[in-house]
């Protein structure tokens, strides 16, 4: 009789190593907030992760209101349009493979992009068109982030947006009568979201723009390495 095959050569070992999902996309919802508060307050007031807070930036850049750019918002928008089709091209020709490599191999990608834009932030901060490319940098990242995630399915784990996480936090709650399932994982990816920007809010105001880029980077490159596919 066959002996079975050692643990670590079965299929699913491989794809079981490492840490689940659900802690990553909490840990790149981190990263987020941390994106968005260097594109928002160091960026022209634009939101490179958030294309909600975007649309209404653009509309506001639009009417011409001080201190938004429509330029600089439009940017933001297409780059991340181009990320999430890039994502999901990526998601139809590998999507059949292996979850675990699928995911670590675009999260992979997301962090060069912005470890790129933070070399660029370091190299020449004042430089022109340094702006544009950090908005354009981060933004391709988001957006090829956000079509990933949103083929992994992971339920209330978006990374980039809270509206429909609030929502249902209240609305699926025990005092409004409902189960109150989920909840731990939506209030933690809120939590999640606060602390990303608050610790990149600060290194802006305190330090400069590539700093909280570097951490950033550094964050979505070591959660790429160690998750899994598992949920």
């Amino acid at each position: 009789m066959a002996a079975d095959p050692p643990r670590d050569a079965r299929p699913d070992a491989a794809e079981a190593r490492g840490l689940r999902m659900v802690p990553v996309l909490l840990g790149l919802t981190v990263v987020s907030g941390i994106i968005d508060a260097v594109s928002y307050l160091g960026l022209h007031h634009v939101f490179t992760a958030n294309m909600t807070g975007n649309v209404v930036v653009l509309g506001f850049a639009a009417a011409g209101a001080p201190g938004f750019s429509v330029s600089h918002t439009a940017t933001s928008l297409v780059c991340f349009q181009l990320g999430a089709l890039a994502g999901g091209r990526v998601a139809v020709r590998y999507g059949g493979r292996s979850r675990r490599s699928w995911a670590r191999e675009t999260f992979v990608v997301e962090a060069a992009l912005v470890g790129a834009s933070a070399a660029v932030a370091f190299a020449a901060p004042g430089a022109t068109g340094t702006a544009y490319t950090l908005i354009a940098l981060t933004a391709l990242a988001m957006g090829l982030r956000n079509a990933t995630v949103v083929k992994l399915g992971v339920p209330d784990l978006t990374t980039t947006v809270l509206t429909r996480t609030l929502a249902g936090l209240a609305a699926d709650s025990r005092a409004a009568g409902g189960t109150g399932m989920g909840s731990v994982r939506r209030a933690a990816s809120v939590v999640a979201m606060l602390a990303g920007a608050a610790l990149g809010a600060w290194l802006v105001v305190r330090r400069d723009l590539g700093t909280p880029l570097l951490i950033a980077a550094l964050a979505a490159g070591v959660l790429a390495a160690v998750t899994s596919g598992r949920e």
